[in-house]
């Protein structure tokens, strides 16, 4: 299998590449890990300027010699390509799969909007810098190259529709063309270095906005690293996501094993064909 990566938001390291590919040569010897040069540009935030992110996407997505392509990690950004980028997609697009998660969750949306290749919100080449995150890497290598039941988030169950997402990110979404149909899906959502009355807020949008999208129910991942506000806000995560979900009408169905950080696991998009693995 030949993987194609490349950054969508931030950039990364040619150290950290370096790691990420001997860790698949020992472990996955049959996978063959490409790193655009795209990769390692920088442009203030950026992994390059806009247009060098856009044409990368397009690049190896179009690429029929690449059977993945897997996002290398998150940030800020793909939302101001993501659009384009699925517009100059190709047949070659569609045979592919796609993974990742956080920022690069624009570009899941857009991509499981638009039909194309089997999209999965799963770890990427960054998580190798998290405490174990060797074994997030390896999760994903595990499903690109033989879809382990394993890797995937426990709950999920063949014959029922899956999306997953960052919520900050999806909440960001929801309103604009990249936000997918969600009609019949399990949704999870998962959260990270947001204060509680942001996570809030953030709840209150996506959830008004899916009250008539026809949720089949939502499943809260972690909420990590919480900042400390000036006073408790007198509700933890979960308590938060109960109400929305009670208010809006929306089926709340417990917890799920997904967030930011090296036990993340993975969650295919659409109807599932095969059931998680404790």
């Amino acid at each position: 299998m030949r993987i194609a990566i490349c950054a969508p938001s931030t950039p990364f390291t040619r150290e950290d590449a370096a790691r990420v590919s001997a860790l698949a040569a020992t472990t996955h010897p049959t996978a063959e890990l490409v790193f655009h040069d795209q990769c390692f540009a920088e442009a203030g935030h950026f992994a390059g300027p806009d247009d060098m992110r856009c044409a990368a996407i397009v690049d190896v997505a179009n690429d029929p010699s690449f059977d993945a392509v897997w996002f290398v990690r998150g940030g800020y950004g793909a939302c101001r390509i993501a659009q384009d980028a699925v517009a100059a997609l190709n047949s070659a697009a569609a045979d592919k799969i796609y993974i990742g998660y956080s920022d690069a969750g624009n570009l899941l949306g857009a991509l499981y909007g638009a039909q194309i290749g089997r999209v999965c919100y799963g770890p990427m080449p960054a998580d190798i810098r998290r405490d174990g995150g060797e074994a997030a890497v390896l999760r994903a290598l595990d499903w690109m190259l033989h879809e382990s039941p394993q890797a995937l988030e426990p709950h999920i169950q063949s014959g029922t529709k899956y999306a997953a997402f960052n919520l900050m990110t999806l909440a960001m979404m929801v309103g604009t063309p990249l936000m997918p149909d969600l009609n019949d899906h399990v949704l999870m959502v998962e959260e990270v270095s947001e204060y509680l009355y942001g996570y809030d807020r953030a709840f209150f949008h996506l959830t008004s906005h899916l009250q008539t999208a026809g949720l089949a129910g939502l499943r809260l991942g972690r909420v990590s690293d919480v900042p400390i506000n000036d006073r408790p806000f007198g509700e933890d995560a979960e308590e938060i996501a109960q109400r929305w979900c009670a208010k809006m009408g929306i089926s709340y169905l417990g917890r799920a094993d997904i967030g930011h950080d090296a036990y993340n696991r993975i969650v295919p998009f659409g109807l599932a064909t095969c059931s998680g693995a404790p």
